[in-house]
């Protein structure tokens, strides 16, 4: 099969055509016919050499895809050869096949084509797992999401003020974004160019906020550390301002907070099965009816992938940028 791989670690101009096995099914897999699938941070950040895939799992990148079941193997069930899902795969997407845990599959929302559902998976899978399981979003809470205009981050506001009537504090870093995130459900939009942090203080006060969600971590840490009311809880699903922060613990330990972290990829199939099942139940129908917005920001034919890359490297997406595969 065609696949796309990476050389070696570098830009947008190390990822090349290749020609690979088909991957093997095992009990449990299906084999996907790919459709389309989303360029994620994590495909960035392995082409960069800075995110090695989990032992065992393959080389090639992509995280999202959506197409036909070509095969299921021994024990699967649902779903079936013939059926259109898309899913989180553990690696491999981008190639004109993908093998796939059965459970980390779902169906297409009602109305989505296939471009439109590979946006879905690691968005929604991330921020449901961060927010709602590790961050524990309570009704009525507060959250505070930096870089509100990712996938992730749209993700995690909608499914707040959706599912929790959140009050939710959005960063992003130009005028375009800002409006965004404000239009798509963010009661407050500050710039993390500035003194953001001040910015939030503005906005709702002092330690208000209950849950932080953070990819940035380094000086970002400490900085919603203080910003958290009693009990709050900081999840951060990447460092990209630094591996070492220095806090406050005397400050956690007496206000009880929480710093916590995740790696979503590699966990259990089992465990991301649960996640899939609980989107497919909770946020699903919210999609079908257009009470959480979807939003692609660019669709690029799959031999234009290092287009697609240097658009993620610029840093000037809102939304999902998205791959479509040709045989």
């Amino acid at each position: 099969m065609r696949a796309i791989e990476i050389t070696r670690p570098g830009g947008p101009e190390v990822l090349s055509f290749c020609e690979r096995p088909m991957p093997e099914v095992g009990p449990g897999d299906v084999l996907i016919r790919v459709a389309a699938a989303a360029v994620n941070r994590p495909d960035v950040q392995q082409r960069r050499g800075l995110y090695p895939p989990p032992p065992g799992t393959t080389d090639l990148p992509g995280l999202d895809v959506a197409g036909i079941v070509e095969a299921a193997g021994a024990g699967v069930s649902w779903p079936k050869p013939g059926d259109a899902v898309c899913a989180l795969a553990n690696g491999g997407g981008y190639a004109a096949f993908c093998a796939v845990p059965a459970g980390q599959c779902m169906p297409l929302p009602k109305g989505a084509d296939f471009v439109q559902a590979a946006a879905l998976p690691e968005a929604y899978f991330t921020a449901w797992n961060n927010v709602m399981w590790l961050g524990r979003l309570a009704v009525g809470e507060t959250l505070l999401v930096q870089g509100g205009t990712s996938g992730v981050g749209m993700a995690a506001i909608q499914m707040a003020k959706q599912l929790r009537s959140a009050r939710v504090v959005a960063t992003a870093g130009t005028e375009e974004k800002l409006d965004k995130c404000r239009a798509i459900g963010a009661d407050h939009a500050v710039s993390y160019r500035g003194d953001w942090a001040t910015a939030v203080v503005d906005a709702i006060g002092a330690q208000q906020v209950d849950v932080a969600l953070d990819g940035q971590a380094g000086p970002y840490t400490e900085q919603q550390l203080q910003l958290l009311a009693p009990d709050g809880r900081v999840v951060l699903i990447a460092s990209h301002l630094g591996e070492m922060a220095e806090v406050n613990v005397r400050n956690i330990v007496r206000r009880r907070l929480t710093l916590t972290g995740s790696t979503l990829r590699p966990r259990s199939a089992a465990y991301k099965a649960r996640l899939a099942a609980e989107l497919v139940r909770e946020v699903w129908p919210l999609l079908e009816t257009g009470r959480i917005e979807n939003h692609i920001c660019a669709v690029f034919d799959w031999r234009d992938v290092r287009d697609a890359h240097a658009l993620m490297d610029a840093g000037e997406q809102v939304g999902k940028v998205v791959l479509a595969v040709g045989a």
